[in-house]
């Protein structure tokens, strides 16, 4: 925790210090482009092929070919989703969240890119739409869908609560992956990975930089649709904190299920487009 007042008496060059401009770490720019009318297009001729309920306050996994979109929906209340995202063929291959935030900022939205985790690292989904994209950001600094939370766990509620509370996001998406792989939750366990956070309202705060929440904008018809630029497995949990207008990691919360839609294009419909390779780093750190 910080402390109220710093212990250190500021220099007298402090302000000079202090006023020099940021540089972005990772210009965007030179970032492969993003082929957004071609996936839209292909959008227009796709057919619903798959669609998973995902229980409150639970997670199932869901499968997504390369070149098909999958769309995260609020169906009956506002509610928030943690999502989990693997190679389908390597788990070891997963969502990259720093590096997603390092590259496109603290949430995402169209146009923006899922990365994978080293050493492949390269695109595994791109946002094509989100009906959310009219917020922006508030007054607070807060904003959805980020990639700046880790997930609720029970970890962290035990060792704030001393409680063992089993439906936490990582729980949840822990026994869903178990299942849908057909072994043990220690078993799988070290694969769920920090998440995108669908839909919840997040920022740091303005005076001691602490991660906050509060009550999601979404409602029932919104929506985060992706474009699957990989073969990939999902993982989403319906966040025991419902909207996360006031905790997580309860019973007490409203919480309501999430619908995931998988559409297929008809075949043609994205001339030219191929899956990304993995990262073209030879690996060889030097030595």
């Amino acid at each position: 925790m910080k402390l109220d007042t710093p212990e250190n008496t500021a220099p007298d060059d402090a302000a000079n210090r202090k006023s020099i401009a940021p540089v972005i770490c990772y210009p965007p720019e030179t970032l492969p482009p993003v082929p957004l009318d071609l996936y839209r297009a292909a959008r227009a001729t796709a057919q619903k092929v798959d669609e998973v309920l995902i229980p409150a306050r639970d997670a199932k996994c869901f499968s997504v070919p390369a070149g098909q979109f999958f769309r995260i929906s609020s169906v009956e209340g506002p509610q928030v989703g943690d999502l989990n995202l693997w190679s389908a063929n390597d788990v070891r291959e997963r969502f990259y969240s720093g590096k997603t935030r390092a590259l496109h900022g603290t949430h995402v939205s169209t146009g923006d890119r899922l990365w994978t985790s080293f050493p492949h690292m390269r695109p595994m989904a791109t946002i094509t739409a989100d009906t959310l994209d009219w917020y922006g950001f508030d007054a607070f600094g807060g904003s959805v869908h980020d990639v700046i939370g880790t997930r609720c766990d029970p970890y962290t509620n035990n060792l704030l609560s001393g409680g063992q509370y089993h439906h936490c996001c990582h729980s949840n998406l822990t026994r869903a992956l178990a299942e849908h792989l057909g072994r043990s939750c220690d078993e799988v366990e070290s694969h769920v990975h920090d998440v995108l956070n669908v839909f919840m309202c997040t920022g740091f705060t303005r005076d001691t930089g602490q991660y906050f929440m509060k009550a999601s904008p979404v409602r029932p018809g919104d929506y985060l649709e992706f474009f699957a630029e990989i073969d990939l497995l999902g993982g989403l949990s319906a966040c025991p904190g419902g909207d996360c207008s006031s905790e997580h990691s309860s019973d007490t919360a409203a919480c309501y299920p999430l619908l995931v839609e998988v559409f297929a294009p008809e075949e043609g419909s994205l001339p030219g487009w191929v899956s990304p390779q993995r990262n073209g780093y030879d690996q060889s750190h030097g030595v």
